[in-house]
């Protein structure tokens, strides 16, 4: 059996890159995987898997064509926020492999916001039209409620993600602290400045080593570079393309400050204690399910020295996810192994 594999993958995003890595894993032995990729040939190095240009309508038809079944694989994919092109991309995908009467499965998914009348509409249509769902959070399951369209609810894939040791790492000044951040409107100018003077401050008096991690160089590397500088000495930016290595990192660090979900997810399942600035509601529904500590960015304080106060109080009394905690979840998470395997039997 060949499976298409349709998601953000190719495009540099160590979250995306790990659903797609935690999806190969989890695929019945007997399923081919086909990637549809923004980057094909590195997809194709990287996870020894044949790939397909995803924005190659002709190739995109013909693999289609050659496969029995299409994956939505992980993430945010249906949602018009960021992007209103991103859900008719996949929608059409969906909907044009559910014409060719392929197995269709939405994995992992996290949907919404839906803001716009059409793309709720798209995606009533073809969510419902699926042969087996996956969702990685109440709100999306709760939609789906809303719809009648059945799922099942499991944590993000990603915590059942098997992790490698980073080469060198231990070499590092300890204690390490990992920082995640993203450029994104909310994270204005201002705020930069304020979070970074709290980090300098926090460093001093924890005298840890800060790990500036860009989980997306395009987005992310600029703003490692402008705070690195004031962290002259102490701190490291490090950049990690493989997606096993970049949650491997959190095994060596005593505390992550992060806004990508991701980057919180690989922390806390590698037993870290985790603080979150949230620009999105995915990361809100995680601070919720795991009662991380953390800042809407929004309402994050005006005063650098109350931000970095706070990261102190945690580094120095905050509680990691216990063992018995992270088992849970990462057993919890494996059902979606077994959506992937109920919706691609040979029977």
């Amino acid at each position: 059996m060949r499976a298409l594999l349709s998601g953000y993958y190719g495009k540099g995003n160590g979250g995306d890159e790990a659903l797609l890595a935690t999806l190969l894993q989890m695929l019945p032995s007997h399923v081919t995987p086909v990637v549809l990729s923004g980057n094909p040939e590195e997809t194709r190095d990287r996870y020894n898997v044949e790939t397909y240009n995803r924005m190659a309508p002709l190739l995109i038809f013909e693999a289609l064509r050659s496969c029995d079944a299409l994956i939505w694989g992980g993430g945010s994919l249906i949602q018009d926020i960021t992007s209103t092109i991103s859900p008719f991309y996949y929608g059409g995908l969906m909907a044009l492999a559910q014409k060719m009467d392929l197995k269709t499965i939405a994995w992992a998914q996290g949907i919404g916001p839906l803001l716009r009348p059409q793309t709720r509409w798209l995606a009533r249509q073809t969510f419902g039209n699926c042969t087996k769902i996956s969702v990685r959070d109440r709100a999306s399951a709760g939609l789906l409620s809303d719809w009648k369209i059945p799922c099942i609810m499991a944590p993000d894939p990603v915590w059942a993600l098997e992790s490698k040791p980073v080469p060198g790492l231990w070499d590092l000044p300890a204690p390490r602290v990992a920082v995640t951040l993203r450029s994104h409107p909310q994270l204005t100018e201002t705020r930069l400045a304020n979070l970074t003077r709290a980090l300098v401050d926090f460093q001093k008096a924890t005298q840890a080593f800060i790990l500036l991690l860009p989980f997306q160089k395009s987005e992310d590397l600029s703003i490692a570079e402008a705070i690195q500088p004031h962290l002259k000495d102490v701190s490291k930016i490090l950049c990690l393309e493989d997606p096993q290595l970049l949650k491997g990192v959190f095994r060596g660090v005593e505390m992550a400050i992060g806004m990508r979900l991701h980057s919180l997810i690989m922390a806390a399942a590698e037993g870290c204690r985790c603080f979150a600035l949230s620009y999105d509601p995915k990361v809100n529904r995680l601070m919720e399910d795991l009662e991380m500590p953390g800042w809407d960015l929004a309402s994050l304080p005006d005063d650098p020295n109350l931000i970095s106060l706070t990261w102190m109080e945690h580094y120095a009394n905050g509680y990691p996810l216990s063992p018995e905690q992270i088992q849970s979840l990462v057993d919890r998470a494996l059902i979606h192994r077994e959506v992937l395997s109920q919706a691609l039997s040979n029977n």
